[in-house]
């Protein structure tokens, strides 16, 4: 598409969004009794958020301009926490964390492909230079550990270059000498058909109506096919695998040179940043240190003749001198700080008398203020971190971005206004970071010179030193690399397989909504579980912003049948955002780092990793065994139970600001401890066996796509319909082994003279054990 289109996209994005954000606070602010009308207010609200987030993410991929692309990312993080936010008072709300809301996407006239949760694509492409790097050293040390075979490159001899050459070169002249064999053949042929016709004569008038019926018959076939397909690609419904080759070559030049333009952009806005940010500390640096200075000092003053004395200088935590003109006089500050010195002597001489009067006060209070709450106001959604972000990159968008006269910038280039703004702000904060520890001791020495006091900050801040430094002594001498090659070397860190979220095929379920109206659950589909895959795993570790402020899960758990797809979703997180995976199942860990010192070293290293180099997916497989209620005599010596008690302490470490996520997979969730058991995972995610709609669909067939994925040609002999409903009760891991099974290299040999046959498929399908309905019943 043009800039142009994606402009527009930006800005359809942003008046909905507009929309939308005046709609909740007509309607989210008032308290809501009824529990169905809360949950449809909270559905489409999701499902409008949802194209929003579309809408935005393609703007967001599409547009070349640097300063754009970060004023849509800000609007964008702040549309997928909200997204998560509304999908937390959903589960609360239902109890459940699927949602089946086909009678609101019929309202709203949406199909289910609408509320597939996008992968933004920023989450590899900003960060493809250090993902390639590491990917490169990781393979190194494998194969350096002997872990990882490398295809060796066998050096051919000069007999084998020249026996080669000659077989190319008799091959290249037999082709040659065919090709001329068949036109001194047709020429021939050509000459025996002008004798016959001179004999006859044929009638030239007819020979020429022959000639134009079969020119026109071919020019007409051509100009239809070419309208057909420019409207289908027009429509989206033909996809980049099926686009006609000069199309396709066409598209791909397009993509390529966009994402020259975009790296090139980065490369000289960079370029352009330090040198604005140069100039201005140069410029206004010196002035800008002077009136800070100025500024302080008459505060100090000012406060030393309110109160008495000179106030306390702000902590470099608390934001140092930018805490002192956040918009208040200097009375308000001495008053602040008395206030806070006269509660803190307060609590410290009403403490031992209140205490107990407070408590019996609260608790009757706290009991007549949630039984009325419950009674007289109803549902009220909980307040939001990610609306005043929205809202504000709402605002930046009207300011700077919707009236702007794109007409001149042919190129995308960057505006210097808004750079040179965006680096003031910097300028004055490197500056202001200067300017407060040299204030900070000149408001020392006036402090003992008028005052006679002593600071005592120092002393309290060598003892955390000491103590931080005690505490962390046995990690600080190492680096980061030498403890990333010993987790790898060991096999705890291990490389994932590239496998993305859409590979995970499965069909979204048209009859939730009408089998709970029934009283009856239904089971949720695989399209359900992709989105709480990316919902839970993928967003929040692919944006800092969102992680940070959006409800916060550190732990999920995957629990289904052997062969559902558990290990590809985990693979499918790592690939999506970029994510170490560190292996700690209990089959992987055996043997290594023994004892509780060993234990306690290797998690220590883990989360020093996986902290460091974030995102990181720490992955335990059969975590049911690190669970067990009582170890079989076969697993003994393995020692599967130790994790069970270090495990919470290290979610506890785990931070918003971390993005770290403890992943397990399990298929006998029923031999855990269930409390330990779901005290640690945090989530959980039941996984069942592909349906009938999954299996076989108008697009998301499992069959036809495993059977090309293994080289197999589908045609009219081979009754997908057929192979669907016969394989009701097996899993997506069953399927892939019949079809490698039918597929083998001699089979794929044949496949031009002999087609596939839906009876080949019959006698692997019927060696496999299907997940019987017992079996999927103990999971829920």
């Amino acid at each position: 598409f043009s800039i142009s289109t994606y402009n527009k996209i930006w800005t359809d994005a942003q008046k909905d969004l507009d929309i939308q954000l005046q709609m909740e606070r007509e309607q989210f602010l008032q308290p809501e009794k009824d529990r169905v009308k809360v949950f449809k207010m909270l559905a489409s609200s999701y499902i409008k958020y949802m194209r929003i987030f579309r809408n935005l993410e393609e703007a967001h991929d599409g547009l070349v301009h640097q300063q754009k692309r970060a004023a849509i990312r800000q609007v964008l993080d702040g549309v997928i926490g909200r997204i998560l936010e509304m999908k937390k008072e959903m589960v609360a709300l239902e109890n459940s964390e699927f949602h089946y809301i086909d009678n609101i996407l019929e309202d709203l006239k949406l199909l289910p492909e609408d509320i597939e949760i996008p992968i933004p694509r920023y989450f590899i492409k900003e960060n493809l230079e250090v993902l390639q790097q590491r990917e490169k050293m990781l393979d190194e040390i494998l194969c350096d550990a002997g872990l990882q075979t490398q295809i060796p490159v066998k050096a051919m001899t000069f007999e084998e270059a020249v026996k080669m050459i000659q077989v190319a070169e008799r091959a290249r002249q037999g082709r040659r000498r065919a090709v001329f064999m068949k036109q001194m053949y047709l020429e021939e042929k050509r000459k025996r058909q002008t004798k016959l016709q001179v004999q006859t004569g044929p009638n030239p008038d007819d020979a020429a109506t022959h000639i134009q019926k079969v020119w026109h018959g071919y020019i007409q076939r051509k100009k239809t096919e070419k309208m057909r397909e420019e409207e289908m690609i027009f429509l989206g419904m033909v996809s980049d695998a099926s686009l006609p080759p000069h199309l396709k070559a066409m598209s791909s030049s397009q993509m390529h040179a966009k994402q020259i333009n975009a790296q090139q952009g980065e490369v000289h806005e960079r370029n352009e940043e330090v040198f604005i940010k140069d100039k201005l500390r140069e410029t206004e640096g010196l002035d800008i240190k002077e009136t800070l200075e100025d500024q302080i000092g008459q505060c100090f003053i000012e406060c030393r003749h309110i109160i008495g004395r000179f106030p306390d200088y702000p902590t470099k935590e608390a934001g140092g001198s930018a805490t002192i003109f956040s918009e208040k006089t200097p009375e308000q500050v001495a008053a602040e700080l008395a206030a806070k010195k006269e509660m803190a002597l307060q609590k410290k001489s009403q403490k031992e008398g209140k205490e107990k009067e407070k408590g019996k006060e609260k608790t009757k209070e706290k009991t007549q203020k949630t039984g009325k709450k419950e009674e007289d106001e109803g549902w009220k959604m909980a307040p939001s971190n990610f609306l005043s972000i929205m809202e504000e990159g709402s605002s930046q968008y009207k300011a700077v971005w919707q009236n702007r006269d794109e007409g001149w910038d042919l190129l995308q280039d960057h505006d210097l206004e808004l750079i040179k703004e965006e680096k003031r702000e910097e300028v004055d904060e490197e500056i202001r970071v200067q300017v407060d520890e040299l204030m900070q001791q000149k408001l020392e020495n006036l402090k003992l010179a008028v005052d006679g006091e002593k600071s005592a900050k120092q002393k309290k801040g060598r003892k955390s030193e000491k103590v931080r430094a005690a505490s962390l002594m046995f990690l600080v001498h190492r680096t980061i690399d030498s403890l990333y090659r010993e987790l790898v070397e060991e096999g705890v860190l291990i490389k994932p397989k590239t496998v993305y979220l859409s590979d995970y095929i499965g069909k979204y379920s048209y009859l939730g909504t009408t089998l709970r109206q029934v009283d009856i659950e239904p089971v949720p589909s695989l399209a359900d579980v992709r989105q709480l895959i990316a919902l839970y795993g993928i967003l929040p570790l692919g944006s800092q912003t969102v992680h940070e402020k959006a409800p916060l899960v550190k732990a999920l758990l995957l629990a289904g049948p052997a062969g559902v797809g558990k290990k590809m979703l985990v693979n499918a997180i790592c690939t999506e955002t970029g994510a170490n995976l560190f292996n700690l199942s209990a089959s992987n860990i055996a043997g290594k780092y023994p004892g509780k010192s060993g234990l306690q070293m290797m998690l220590h290293m883990v989360l020093k990793v996986a902290k460091q180099l974030q995102p990181s997916v720490v992955w335990i497989g059969e975590t049911e065994k690190t669970f067990y209620k009582s170890v079989p005599k076969a697993e003994e010596q393995m020692s599967p139970k130790r994790l069970e008690k270090i495990l919470p302490k290290f979610l506890k470490a785990l931070k918003a600001q971390d993005r770290v996520l403890l992943v397990g997979t399990t298929r006998r969730p029923f031999d855990a401890n269930l409390k330990p058991f779901c005290k640690v995972y945090q989530k959980i995610i039941m996984i069942p066996r592909p349906d009938y709609a999954s299996r076989f669909g108008k697009y998301f067939k499992l069959w036809k796509h495993i059977i090309q994925q293994n080289g197999g040609v589908i045609t009219n002999l081979l009754n997908i319909s057929c192979l669907a409903k016969v394989s009701d009760g097996f899993t997506q891991g069953h399927i892939v082994q019949v079809v490698r099974a039918v597929l083998s290299e001699l089979r794929l040999l044949q496949m031009p003279r002999k087609p596939l046959r839906t009876a080949e498929f019959m006698t692997p399908l019927a060696r496999q054990d299907p997940v019987y309905r017992e079996e999927e019943e103990t999971f829920k």
